[in-house]
C-alpha cells in the first residue's frame, strides 16, 4: 500500500517527508517502548506511536524506520521535523487512537510484524 493511502485512510496530516507519499508500505508496528521498536528487523515498515519526541525519531533512525505515524493527537515538534527531514523520514500526525489507527490499516491489508 502507497503511504499517500495510508494518509487518506487514517484523514491524517503528513507533517514531513511529503515526497515519499508514494513509497510502499507493508509491515506496520505499534508500540509506545522504543526499546521494543528497537527489538524489529523488517523492512518496509510503518511505526505507529503516541511517543512524540526526539527519542523516537533516532530510534526510527537507529532501526532504518523512515516512516512514522504519531497517534492520538500528538504532534511533532519542529525539532523532530527537522531531524526527520535529514534522515529523509515521513512523518505523519493522526488524530485516532493507536488501536483504531492499527484497525484500519490491518483491515486494510497491511500486516502485522508478528
Amino acid at each position: 500500500m502507497k503511504l499517500r493511502e495510508v494518509v487518506e485512510l487514517l484523514n491524517a496530516k503528513v507533517v514531513s517527508g511529503e515526497a515519499h507519499l508514494d513509497a510502499e508500505v507493508e509491515y506496520v508496528f505499534a508500540s509506545d517502548l522504543m526499546s521494543d521498536v528497537l527489538t524489529i528487523e523488517t523492512d518496509n515498515l510503518l511505526l505507529i506511536t503516541g511517543l512524540a519526541n526526539l527519542q523516537t525519531i533516532r530510534t526510527a533512525e537507529m532501526s532504518d524506520i523512515s516512516k512514522i505515524i504519531f497517534a492520538r493527537k500528538k504532534k511533532a515538534t519542529d525539532e523532530m521535523i527537522r531531524l526527520a527531514a535529514e534522515n529523509d523520514m515521513i512523518l505523519i500526525e493522526c488524530d485516532y487512537s493507536m488501536f483504531k489507527t492499527s484497525g484500519i490499516l490491518f483491515q486494510s491489508g497491511l500486516k502485522p510484524v508478528y
